[in-house]
């Protein structure tokens, strides 16, 4: 797999005063680091665990920054422009006032960055009937050869492919060679699929809605290893959603016979069957590169958006409904739905979580349904890009 090089993540401590007990005490501090880039800035103040805290701008050369965690001890700061940004710092406690300014000093990045997807860092497609052809299995492949095809696929400005996560579970990680800064009021990030509605249908036809995660690079290590926080779509409350889903796909024991019990499966709901295959698509629809005997995803379940709505007995016509907002593969891709705002997102008790921006991004086929001859809904996903490097403005309201 060819290596990637990301942006030099610094972030020097040039001054810093510890915190003593004289009240309205400035304590200087300085930062250094890249446009473009998460800052995570500590109050380093040694106060109890019921001191509160305040975090505004008091100087910046540009408006183009977020500022977020700003009553927490650690505020987080993405600037897009370069230059010097004067943070202060309010903190309170036992009846103390505590006052600190910040200075952060954003250089210009050395390389033009790129709005779009810039790497994948994981695939693994559910059991469907494109899983082994988007992308094409080639015996021999190992799980490496098949995320650069991905990456192939969905990475970069001019990507022409497209990827199928399979059935419910299935999911892509991927990122940019930036952090995607989360401007109040707009939407940030929109996902590329294939969604599309059938004539006269309103909102209607083949939406396939993926559910999407996001994360940050906390811990600076260039790697999708950090926590992870759901974008609260439309159905994140509906109270048929499942959270926590869990369901295994069994290796099948042969690619033809009985093929309406073609693939074994078990849920934590108590349920279980088979996947059936179509005549459509004759390869094995288990991934050929995994050589475990069963694979497991987890994560929300949404309900089923496809109905079949012929009343001739010989004739199926399924129409799979969009979702409000907040999926993947949901929308026509030049629609406002198919844009998310990064303020939508939760963790994983539910609560709305404040992040500055995010540098990856994790999609999943979000519903469990098999839809007769056209076979299992599975989110498709042919690109992703930030949505403020393109100077496209879409804003949040729903």
């Amino acid at each position: 797999m060819k290596k990637f090089r990301y942006p030099l993540y610094t972030l020097v401590l040039l001054t810093a005063v510890a915190c003593d007990k004289d009240s309205d005490k400035q304590y200087p501090n300085s930062l250094r680091s890249i446009s473009h880039t998460m800052v995570m800035v500590d109050a380093e103040m040694n106060l109890s665990d019921n001191a509160t805290y305040i975090w505004s701008m008091e100087e910046s050369p540009s408006q183009e920054y977020t500022l977020a965690n700003t009553t927490l001890k650690t505020a987080s700061f993405v600037a897009a422009e370069a230059g010097e940004y004067m943070l202060q710092l309010t903190a309170k406690d036992k009846g103390e006032v505590y006052s600190k300014s910040v200075t952060v000093e954003i250089s210009a990045t050395t390389s033009k960055l790129s709005p779009y997807i810039a790497k994948v860092y994981d695939f693994v497609p559910s059991v469907g009937q494109f899983t082994n052809e988007m992308p094409t299995y080639n015996d021999g492949d190992t799980k490496a050869d098949i995320i650069l095809e991905v990456e192939k696929n969905i990475a970069g400005e001019k990507s022409s492919g497209m990827v199928s996560l399979g059935g419910f579970g299935g999911y892509v990680i991927f990122g940019f060679d930036h952090t995607v800064r989360n401007i109040v009021g707009k939407r940030d990030i929109r996902v590329i699929g294939n969604a599309f509605y059938l004539p006269g249908v309103e909102s209607s036809g083949s939406c396939e809605p993926g559910v999407i995660m996001v994360s940050y690079d906390a811990n600076k290590n260039g790697e999708a290893d950090d926590q992870w926080y759901e974008i609260a779509g439309s159905e994140y409350y509906n109270e048929t959603t499942i959270k926590d889903y869990e369901i295994t796909y069994f290796r099948p024991d042969s690619e033809s016979g009985d093929l309406t019990k073609y693939i074994r499966w078990e849920d934590n709901q108590g349920g279980s069957g088979f996947k059936s295959k179509n005549n459509h698509h004759s390869q094995s629809y288990f991934p050929s590169w995994i050589s475990d005997d069963k694979i497991t995803f987890k994560g929300t379940l949404l309900p089923n958006n496809g109905v079949n709505t012929s009343s001739d007995p010989l004739y199926e016509l399924w129409v799979l409904s969009k979702y409000g907002f907040g999926y993947a593969d949901n929308e026509l891709n030049k629609a406002d739905d198919s844009a998310f705002d990064i303020s939508w997102a939760v963790d994983s008790k539910g609560a709305k979580v404040d992040l500055a921006g995010v540098d990856f991004v994790r999609i999943h086929t979000g519903v469990n349904q098999e839809c007769g001859d056209i076979g299992e809904v599975s989110t498709e996903v042919s690109g992703a890009y930030d949505l403020h490097l393109k100077k496209e403005v879409v804003d949040s309201a729903r």
